[in-house]
């Protein structure tokens, strides 16, 4: 059988409600590994599997200090102990980020899987533990190989760097809009792939060994209509801040009084790249910003892009470098 690591980092996957209806007022964290190993003897027959708990708490609160550990963690039982996948357990609210950090910056090809639950594993009608067993079985899949990292919800595979949450509390909140799902979980019990990541990743990422010992700040800034630009002046006042992202409307785009600040915000060395608030498209190059220093964000969201521009600075200093960077990654 093969050898499976499984972190548990909290969320509503291993929450823990006041009853069985209580879907909103529940608990992360309190499931523990051996709870789970216990409760899902059909996840003993998968793969020898060892529980690992890193953390017990709310996505919101995950941050770079998590994602750290995480690399470690995983790169040393891939890489140094043998493992032969990992499986992540971590909140909805921001498991995509976590799995595109992770994406970017694991030296591996072997599977990388993170999955979560939409209701607590208390709850009736839990989508919490067939995820999780959906998640060993492709972490276990051949072909999960060199895919870069996972996610699995709702019977689907998705690539970290495509996939968004997109409801509140709906089951199929996972989705990946523009490219759709690499391939599903099949109720004859097989992994079916029908397509892969080509963008680069994890084996092929030349931002995997980049020090993490000073990692730059990057804001994210929401447009909207009348948008005045204040929020982009207090970034660049901070003195704090590495880089902007644009959450643009549109196709990336903003009001005249953003493009002002945006541009003292260029003047004192920041870097901007524009996205989409809309969450799908492309945000591409325009005449109407050429005279701008702006990177632009292809099809990634605001959340990513700040992960690829924070990433990305630790390697390069160039606008021409860092573009290149969000063209291929």
């Amino acid at each position: 059988m093969k050898k499976i690591i499984i972190i548990h980092l909290g969320g509503t996957i291993s929450a823990q409600g006041k009853n069985r209806l209580d879907l909103k007022d529940y608990q992360s964290g309190k499931v523990s590994g051996d709870e789970f190993f216990s409760s899902l003897p059909e996840i003993q027959s998968l793969a020898d599997i060892k529980m690992y708990e890193l953390d017990g708490v709310s996505s919101t609160n995950i941050n770079i200090k998590h994602w750290m550990k995480l690399k470690r963690l995983i790169e040393t039982y891939l890489n140094e102990n043998q493992y032969d996948g990992v499986v992540i357990t971590h909140g909805t609210s921001t498991l995509e980020e976590t799995a595109y950090f992770l994406h970017l910056k694991i030296n591996c090809k072997k599977p990388i899987v993170l999955v979560g639950a939409q209701r607590p594993f208390s709850a009736l009608s839990s989508d919490a533990p067939l995820n999780l067993i959906q998640a060993v079985k492709v972490a276990v899949h051949e072909a999960s190989e060199n895919k870069g990292v996972l996610i699995v919800s709702n019977d689907r595979i998705y690539s970290a760097r495509d996939v968004t949450k997109t409801d509140t509390y709906r089951l199929d909140t996972f989705q990946s809009t523009d490219l759709g799902c690499l391939g599903y979980i099949e109720t004859d019990d097989t992994v079916q792939y029908y397509r892969e990541p080509l963008r680069r990743h994890t084996i092929h990422s030349e931002l995997t060994d980049v020090s993490l010992n000073k990692v730059p700040l990057i804001e994210i800034v929401y447009s909207y209509a009348g948008a005045t630009g204040t929020v982009i002046d207090m970034v660049t006042q901070s003195k704090n801040y590495q880089g902007i992202i644009l959450a643009g409307t549109g196709a990336g785009r903003f009001s005249n009084l953003e493009e002002e600040a945006l541009s003292r915000a260029i003047d004192e060395g920041l870097f901007i790249v524009r996205s989409s608030r809309g969450g799908n498209g492309r945000v591409v190059d325009i005449d109407a910003f050429s005279h701008l220093n702006l990177i632009t964000g292809d099809n990634l969201t605001p959340q990513k892009a700040r992960i690829l521009l924070m990433l990305a600075l630790l390697k390069y200093d160039s606008l021409k470098d860092i573009q290149k960077a969000f063209d291929e990654y």
